[in-house]
């Protein structure tokens, strides 16, 4: 099966990945989508591990308050440079673990990582933050987070 250069197109739209690599996985995949799709996915993560051992020096704190006014978190995203800090990708990761922790209440962030996400169950937010850092090709981490509920007694943080 082959490909087109529309499918290409389509692959990066789905995976925000480079146009080499789209048309890569589409040779490998032997131009199925949905195969291509998991080879770029599973690329990424390989590549987001091999990055394990860089040291992360910048990132963003993003906030979630959820609406009723009660529960509020932040949460520390690092990753190497202020590009990819300052990156609408990263910082809505930041943004969608904020409101993770916020619904989730995670007692540190090991846990945090192994949990299932709250808006797609296939994926956990360990697999989010290797995606992210696979495509964007930095190191990206949960540095830490910080949780609070109004009435209650201790501060959660990890």
């Amino acid at each position: 099966m082959s490909y087109t250069a529309a499918d290409v197109k389509k692959l990066r739209e789905l995976t925000g990945s480079g146009i080499m690599e789209c048309k890569k996985a589409l040779e490998d995949a032997n131009g199925d989508m949905k195969k291509a799709q998991e080879i770029v996915r599973e690329r990424g993560i390989m590549k987001a591990e091999k990055k394990a051992d860089r040291e992360t020096k910048q990132g963003f704190v993003a906030s979630y308050v959820h609406s009723n006014g009660t529960v509020a978190t932040l949460v520390e995203l690092l990753c190497e440079t202020d590009f990819v800090a300052r990156n609408e990708e990263f910082r809505q990761l930041g943004k969608e673990v904020a409101m993770q922790v916020a619904a989730m209440k995670p007692a540190d962030t090991a846990e945090l990582l192994s949990q299932e996400y709250i808006r797609d169950g296939s994926q956990t937010i360990e697999a989010m933050v290797k995606n992210l850092s696979g495509k964007i090709g930095e190191k990206i981490m949960i540095h830490r987070f910080t949780r609070l509920e109004v009435g209650e007694s201790s501060e959660a943080t990890a």
